[in-house]
């Protein structure tokens, strides 16, 4: 066989290949496109970022090759052309997308101009190819209804585009402006009053306190209920991913609400919640989760069913040298059957209709079907995110960062060229997942709860989220000792806890061995806190964090390996650490401050540990656990809301997930409306 011979084969079948391949494009992107709120992994992210692209060049190509394709004109050819032309709807079809995803990245809704004159441009170009072939009547009642469709879904996607762009989102969620109580005639009626001769005077009214009861009763909520007021809060809270500010009587109505809750059941609330803005931001949930949108999905499903039909009239008069396309045709007409039945599928098990459903008394008994649907395939005990958290531990790196031609290669690429392959590296090597612990989240849990609970005053509880280990310190009575250390930069404090947590660890085995939870889970959110200074920069403030890292791990590579045989493992080298007698001089006065290293400064805060008078181990890793828990809150609400969104689409973030459970518990800044309307009467005395 010869190239030319493959050459003609090629072009022979390549508009076939192209539709064929779009179909399967389309089913993945249907099965895998939501995945990715609770799956992290790069093998999930790489072929969903290809079929994504892919999906979009094959079809555009696809159609721009019905139009050229000059066998149009060829009479012998006329029933095989007008079965080939019949597939341009089907690609207009799968312009639309699925519903599981219309966007990779937050940053693709931007792009919905874009996709809008697509839509227009390829709609042109399919009433071109249709033009030009001129199919029969039998064949063109079908392909107009699919045409139709493809039109709709198309539409679909571009509106769900706009919908989630920032600027879009943002409005939607502005509130109308509020000129507040009438102070002009107000004052007039005071002044008119005093005129008179009459004694008036203003009393302010205090507003209604919020329930100051922290002892409320703990109880268990329905499924069905938390499922409710998640889609309920998600309408409130779903502005601060946007950076818009939440009211006082947000608060109120959130903290009464989840101080009544389990620890499962309040992270349950927020995983839903979570899920709700993913769909808001990646799918065509803002479009089709209404009862236009669920109309117009019944007409995408029926349209192939009709199309199959009518198109099964008319392929009997096909001659058998166009059978091979009738058989393509038939795929890609139960290809969209299944893909819009599946969708519909996964709409109705959708929080979204469930809510809906259940706001009205007529549709209640539509509503308990949806709920055991939801139930079979959404339980309550499967996690809505990844719930799991990455690790990334200083010595280890230092330990197993051994020099190597390439990896000097990829230092020059990075500091010479920025390419940033040496980071892509460490963190592909160095970076590990585990899942986060259940008694993680309860100490998380509490944490939040006695702070909402400490005080009812606006101005104090905004306060509450500015402590990254202060208020932990204070409670235990070891502020003045080891305050220098949560007072610094934040970065800085991250390294300081994070190596000292390390040598603290290392240097009780056999209490870890002994079945202490707290060491283990002090060194977790240890690493994570790690992990998100160097690999999630975007997601802390603004700090030299990677640049204090990067010199910090080159005193500790030159202190493991100031011989050959000096390195170790991991605890040989934490308990060298422990052995450098810091008391001596302050590492910064004798290193100065060109460095930015913190190594021997987290040595000193490591004795200063060991050596907590009268401390237990067991108090001395709760004191531990509380300050990297404070820390980890203060991380989540100093991050940004649109940084919080991005890592949406990547299975989700511990961060964020705390973000917003402290959200709804009323701790931190995001609510700066601290009352309502003044409440001024006019009191005359006669």
């Amino acid at each position: 066989m010869t190239l030319k011979h493959l050459w003609e084969v090629w072009g022979e079948w390549e508009i076939r290949v192209l539709v064929l391949s779009s179909l399967a494009l389309q089913v993945f992107l249907l099965f895998a496109g939501g995945l990715r709120k609770r799956i992290a992994e790069w093998w999930l992210r790489m072929p969903l970022w290809l079929a994504y692209l892919l999906a979009d060049y094959i079809a555009i190509y696809a159609l721009g090759n019905l139009s050229q394709n000059q066998k149009l004109c060829d009479g012998s050819r006329n029933a095989e052309m007008h079965v080939l032309v019949f597939w341009a709807p089907f690609l207009i079809l799968h312009l639309g997308g699925q519903d599981t995803i219309t966007a990779f990245a937050v940053e693709d809704n931007e792009l919905w101009l874009r996709h809008l004159l697509s839509l227009v441009s390829q709609v042109v170009l399919a009433g071109y190819v249709y033009w030009k072939s001129r199919p029969g009547v039998r064949l063109m009642v079908p392909a107009i209804i699919m045409f139709m469709a493809g039109v709709t879904k198309y539409g679909e996607r571009t509106l769900a585009l706009r919908a989630a762009s920032m600027g879009s989102l943002r409005s939607s969620m502005l509130t109308p402006p509020d000129p507040g109580p009438n102070y002009a005639k107000f004052v007039e009626e005071c002044q008119s009053r005093t005129d008179a001769g009459l004694v008036a005077k203003i009393v302010i009214v205090p507003e209604r306190p919020p329930d100051g009861d922290a002892r409320v009763e703990v109880r268990r909520v329905e499924y069905g209920d938390l499922v409710c007021s998640a889609h309920r809060l998600f309408h409130t809270f779903r502005r601060l991913f946007v950076d818009l500010i939440l009211s006082f009587q947000d608060r109120t109505d959130s903290l009464a609400f989840f101080r009544r809750l389990e620890m499962e059941q309040a992270f349950k609330v927020v995983e839903i919640e979570l899920v709700l803005m993913y769909e808001s931001l990646h799918s065509k949930a803002p479009v089709i989760h209404g009862w236009l949108g669920r109309g117009l999905r019944v007409f995408t499903l029926a349209a192939p069913v009709v199309s199959l039909v009518l198109f099964a009239r008319a392929a009997g008069d096909m001659r058998s040298n166009a059978r091979v396309d009738v058989d393509i045709s038939y795929v890609l007409l139960g290809g969209a059957i299944f893909l819009e039945t599946y969708a519909i599928l996964l709409m109705v098990i959708s929080p979204w209709t469930f809510a809906d459903l259940r706001a009205s008394e007529r549709l209640r008994p539509a509503a308990g079907a949806v709920f055991w649907l939801i139930q079979l395939f959404q339980p309550e005990t499967r996690p809505r995110w990844s719930n799991r958290m990455s690790q990334y531990n200083l010595i280890s790196y230092c330990l197993n960062d051994e020099p190597r031609w390439y990896k000097g290669l990829m230092e020059r690429l990075e500091w010479r060229w920025n390419f940033r392959v040496k980071t892509m590296w460490d963190s592909w090597r160095y970076t590990k997942k585990i899942a986060v612990s259940k008694e993680l989240k309860q100490l998380v849990f509490e944490q939040l709860k006695s702070k909402a609970n400490s005080t009812m005053d606006p101005k104090t509880y905004r306060k509450l989220g500015e402590h990254r280990g202060q208020w932990a310190l204070q409670r235990k009575g070891l502020y003045q000792q080891l305050g220098w250390s949560v007072d610094c930069e934040f970065d800085k404090s991250i390294l300081l806890w994070h190596i000292a947590t390390d040598l603290c660890f290392y240097a009780n085995q056999d209490d870890i061995i002994g079945g202490d939870p707290l060491p283990a889970m002090s060194r977790e959110v240890s690493s994570y806190m790690l992990f998100l200074l160097v690999m999630r920069p975007f997601m802390m403030t603004a700090s030299i964090g990677q640049i204090r890292f990067g010199d910090t791990c080159a005193e500790a590579k030159s202190f493991f390996f100031r011989r050959a045989d000096e390195a170790g493992d991991e605890a040989g080298c934490a308990e060298r650490l422990r052995a450098v007698d810091t008391s001596i001089a302050e590492p910064r006065d004798v290193k100065g401050d060109r460095s930015k290293s913190v190594l021997f400064q987290a040595c000193k805060l490591a004795r200063q540990l060991l050596e907590l008078e009268g401390a237990t181990e067991a108090k001395r890793w709760r004191l531990v656990t509380s300050v990297w828990v404070e820390m980890l809150c203060y991380a989540a609400g100093k991050c940004a809301g649109s940084a919080h969104a991005r890592q949406l689409s990547q299975g989700g973030e511990l961060l964020t997930v705390v973000w917003l459970l402290m959200a709804h518990f009323g701790v931190g800044d995001q609510y700066r409306v601290e009352s309502g309307h003044a409440r001024a009467k006019l009191v005359v005395d006669t």
